[in-house]
């Protein structure tokens, strides 16, 4: 494959991932929580990258791509760690005990909850969730970035 190609697939399969986020936010009525967005800045990163790279031939943009799907594929693992308990996330978007609260404290923890919560998953597809599936999809999309600039270093000068 071109390296052309392989730098438009991989920009254009995170443009993709980002309609796709939009449409399931916008038209699918899925809210994202906090992790689902820190998910999809990567992902404009590499669109611009992807730009960048096949407006003006730039190495960095491509490493910089590379380096913008293995970032949202790390977030997209630890979304997905979150979701299945084999870690604790952000304390702004999951949920914790009670114990030892006060009655203003709890109120005040209810209060200040936000709408949706990065422990819960709102959509699967074979037992995945959406962030499950970026992270999978993402790295297939760094694997592109990376056969785009080995096939840029192996070309003759």
């Amino acid at each position: 494959m071109s390296r052309t190609l392989l730098i438009a697939l991989a920009a254009g399969g995170s443009a993709a991932l980002l309609l796709a986020a939009f449409g399931f936010q916008y038209l699918g009525d899925l809210p994202p929580c906090k992790l689902c967005i820190w998910q999809r800045w990567p992902h404009g990163v590499a669109v611009v990258a992807g730009g960048v790279a096949l407006a003006l031939g730039a190495a960095w943009a491509i490493l910089l791509g590379a380096l913008a799907a293995l970032t949202t594929a790390g977030v997209g693992l630890y979304h997905t760690g979150v979701e299945r308990g084999w870690w604790e996330g952000p304390t702004s978007c999951t949920s914790s005990g009670v114990e030892g609260l006060s009655t203003d404290q709890l109120m005040d923890q209810i209060m200040s909850a936000p709408l949706v919560r990065c422990d819960d998953v709102a959509w699967q597809m074979a037992g995945l969730s959406m962030a499950s599936w970026n992270a999978i999809a993402a790295l297939v999309l760094a694997g592109l970035w990376i056969a785009a600039w080995q096939a840029g270093r192996s070309r003759p000068s």
